[in-house]
């Protein structure tokens, strides 16, 4: 199986990454910081866009963990422009056979918060056919979680 954890943090061996060691311990898998890719946001493709390249690696995967650090009460923007651009780019049902993954973590996020961007994330995997596998928040959870892979 091939594993693929998408990092939305701008630290890229940060609390985020942290969660993703624990949630993949023992098993390989390859890392995309998204802060190292050039992907603008909706209805925007910048010279050099690169989100085809993000999408190839999520096509050739069969788990995905996508991780992002709570901004502003929710995922955080190199996380939601991914999210917002496979509207349209990606076809209903594409990812189906793959399963998501989601860490989120913050500070001192409130329930609603976490409850918000992991909303985000079932309705991500719902339309493109990615069984959703869960949501870690603590290292913990993460370890609890990474035992059903």
């Amino acid at each position: 199986m091939k594993t693929l954890f998408i990092n939305g943090s701008p630290n890229k061996n940060g609390k985020t990454a942290a969660l993703a060691a624990a949630l993949l311990k023992g098993k390989d898998y390859e890392t995309v910081n998204l802060t190292d890719y050039v992907i603008g946001c909706y209805g925007q493709k910048l010279p050099g866009d690169q989100l085809d390249e993000v999408l190839g690696k999520i096509r050739e995967a069969d788990i995905v963990a996508v991780g992002s650090p709570v901004y502003w009460h929710n995922i955080c923007g190199s996380v939601r422009n991914v999210l917002d651009r496979c509207y349209g780019l990606v076809k209903k049902g594409e990812f189906s056979g793959k399963t998501l993954y989601f860490l989120f973590q913050g500070g001192a996020p409130e329930q609603w918060m976490l409850e918000a961007g992991e909303y985000s994330m079932k309705r991500f995997a719902a339309l493109y056919g990615l069984e959703y596998g869960g949501m870690a928040t603590s290292q913990k959870e993460a370890e609890e979680l990474g035992k059903k892979i």
